[in-house]
């Protein structure tokens, strides 16, 4: 990693690492995530219209900190940038109610998909770069996660 020098590179940073729980040894992508419940949680009670737009504000901004800070750390897809991560459970609650249960489960699934990295996670995750690489894999692993969830609400749960 360079010598950050702004104080930009500084917010960047914070933003990306998801105030540096990305930094952690331990699962920086699972403890990243944990900064897309209250994401979610406020998206929920801003209703779909402008929660919708609070969750497209939230994946460009994410873009923007992913690329930027992937420039600062001086790696392709650094594993302590988790702002993907955050954005990706964001994706995967969106349409579902805010529950106890809904969280819990997004939160597994999502994670679940993340980790795995099946097609066409893994396909976004090899073929395209730069911070929109490293958003785009995770959106859809929290698409195929709220479409199980989804499944898995009408007609198990």
């Amino acid at each position: 990693m360079r010598q950050t020098k702004s104080i930009t590179d500084h917010i960047v940073l914070l933003l990306a690492t998801g105030t540096y729980l990305g930094n952690s040894r331990f699962a920086p992508g699972t403890l990243g995530t944990l900064w897309g419940v209250p994401l979610a949680y406020a998206i929920s009670r801003a209703g779909a219209g402008a929660g919708g737009a609070v969750l497209a504000i939230a994946i460009i901004l994410s873009v923007i900190v992913s690329s930027r800070a992937s420039i600062i750390i001086g790696k392709k897809d650094p594993g302590s940038v988790v702002a993907d991560e955050i954005v990706g459970y964001a994706v995967a609650i969106f349409t579902l109610p805010f529950t106890p249960v809904t969280v819990i489960l997004a939160f597994i699934l999502f994670r679940f998909f993340d980790i795995l990295k099946p097609f066409p996670v893994s396909y976004l995750d090899k073929h395209i770069g730069g911070g929109l690489g490293i958003v785009l894999d995770d959106l859809a692993a929290g698409v195929m996660a709220a479409i199980v969830l989804n499944i898995i609400i009408r007609f198990v749960l």
